[in-house]
């Protein structure tokens, strides 16, 4: 970015701490209005975190029943407000959708992926209120903003939209045509974004598209990020073991004195559950589990290497709170397994009491709450079949295999024009960037690489938050380390991505 000299040093200063190492990019020929919109971004600061935390204050929470047509009728207006020349709300069977379009007459074409819903949250557990956006002091770091949402998406996505909307205030045509789809149930696995992205407008609208991108404030502490060029897929479901089923214990809570000659459902779900994975409690067991899983090729093993040696273990291990990896396995080792090993987790247990103290009751119904995380080439069909067919083998039948969000997961070539507009992006940025084959999280990106779009998908962005799904989640608003993007900089990050795809050929 060029600074204009008549600007007093303490102006650049503060302009360099918002942007942090964006500061530093000048445009490349063929950046038309770039000094302009880099300007307006700056000038829409303060505006655009009080959208942020305007939108943190109206939580969609998907499994809750909250907020479901407010939340997308506020995506609405925010993309329209952003620039998008149409927006709709798109009806599903469960929490409805947003699609909308931008027409630059451009040559190329990028969609933009957003989720507008968020993790529930106790505000007890949090040091300001979650749905405040209070922008506080991280120490050696900058100025954060705290709020539900503020990382996991509506951040970087407000991020994202303050570049947009920074062509229309600076008047500079955007290089790029965008297609936006939202949605939000992602929190459950998306059980119905598939009926957005298959509406016949939507779909013609995004199989224009060079490929489609997630934005995330990805940077560590030290300034470097990871491109991931995939992701696990997620199916969350819910085990129920119930006397009324089962037709052998009770139907209702009954006297815990009982047992001696009552069945009980509860055990009944625990020797059902241990069945799920080895003696050890880690590698699935399920029959037929690791059939159609596909290793890991050398050339992935070979950027996975790289991401551990530019990365710190002891750091993640503080973050994480452990202090030995499975099998006390070296850290390449696990990072080769975290990436390649679909997984059977127990979320929850719940059943009977769960007051305080003790309470002298057989329950009549026990759930377990499941996530099951699968890699290339496993389907959510596949897999929840499996499940099935395994219990009823082993005299588990009865229980119930609620599901209730799912997709599988998602892959994309390195050699994509998507991929190279990311690193080219922040090569110029000076942010210092590896690739990972995968990552352990979960989006539903299969539904863009998948049949019938088959379109390259990747996850994009600088700055810095954490806390996702955690209390006090953040985002960094001003950063102290020319190295860490702020607010600003993940804007200007965007502006020049938008850039990077206009020249980008193919997909």
């Amino acid at each position: 970015m060029r600074i204009d000299r008549r600007m007093t040093m303490a102006g650049v200063a503060a302009m360099a701490l918002a942007l942090g190492s964006a500061s530093t990019a000048d445009a490349k020929p063929g950046d038309p209005g770039r000094e302009k919109v880099v300007a307006a971004i700056k000038a829409d600061h303060d505006a655009s975190i009080e959208r942020l935390r305007d939108w943190i204050k109206l939580p969609t929470i998907a499994n809750m029943g909250i907020n479901h047509r407010e939340g997308a009728e506020y995506m609405k207006q925010l993309a329209l407000d952003a620039g998008f020349q149409q927006a709709k709300v798109i009806p599903t069977d469960g929490v409805p959708g947003v699609f909308a379009t931008l027409d630059a007459g451009a040559r190329q074409t990028l969609a933009i992926y957003f989720m507008y819903d968020v993790k529930h949250y106790e505000p007890s557990e949090w040091t300001s209120p979650p749905l405040e956006g209070r922008i506080v002091d991280r120490p050696g770091e900058g100025k954060a903003l705290i709020g539900r949402g503020a990382v996991n998406q509506k951040g970087p996505e407000t991020a994202f939209l303050t570049a947009i909307r920074a062509f229309k205030t600076a008047g500079v045509k955007l290089p790029v045509n965008l297609v936006f789809v939202a949605e939000g149930e992602e929190e459950i696995a998306s059980p119905h974004f598939p009926q957005v992205v298959n509406q016949p407008e939507v779909r013609a609208a995004l199989q224009k598209a060079a490929g489609i991108i997630i934005p995330s404030a990805p940077q560590s502490v030290d300034g470097q990020t990871t491109l991931v060029l995939g992701a696990k897929g997620a199916v969350e479901l819910q085990l129920i073991s119930s006397g009324e089923k089962w037709g052998r214990g009770p139907a209702k809570d009954i006297h815990s004195s009982l047992k001696a000659n009552v069945d009980s459902p509860v055990w009944h779900l625990i020797k059902a559950l241990n069945t799920l994975v080895s003696e050890d409690g880690q590698t699935p067991a399920i029959d037929g589990w690791f059939e159609n899983v596909k290793p890991l090729t050398a050339r992935q093993k070979e950027l996975i290497a790289a991401d551990v040696a530019a990365g710190n273990e002891a750091d993640e291990m503080k973050v994480l709170g452990i202090k030995h990896w499975y099998k006390d396995e070296d850290y390449l080792t696990a990072s080769y397994r975290l990436a390649e090993q679909p997984t059977v987790n127990i979320q929850g247990l719940v059943s009977g009491y769960m007051g305080p103290g003790g309470k002298t009751v057989l329950p009549g119904r026990a759930e377990a709450k499941i996530d099951l995380r699968l890699v290339p080439d496993m389907t959510k069909d596949e897999v929840v079949s499996k499940l099935k067919a395994h219990l009823a083998k082993r005299g588990f039948g009865d229980i119930e295999v609620n599901v209730s969000g799912g997709y599988g997961p998602t892959q994309t070539d390195e050699n994509s024009a998507l991929i190279k507009a990311e690193r080219a992006t922040l090569a110029d940025a000076k942010i210092p960037t590896t690739m990972s084959a995968r990552s352990a999280g979960s989006w539903p990106g299969v539904v863009f690489t998948g049949p019938p779009l088959h379109m390259a998908a990747g996850q994009f962005g600088g700055g810095r938050g954490g806390g996702a799904h955690a209390p006090d989640e953040w985002l960094l608003v001003e950063s102290s380390n020319p190295k860490v993007l702020g607010f600003d900089g993940q804007a200007v990050l965007y502006a020049d991505f938008l850039y990077e795809v206009a020249r980008a050929k193919g997909r």
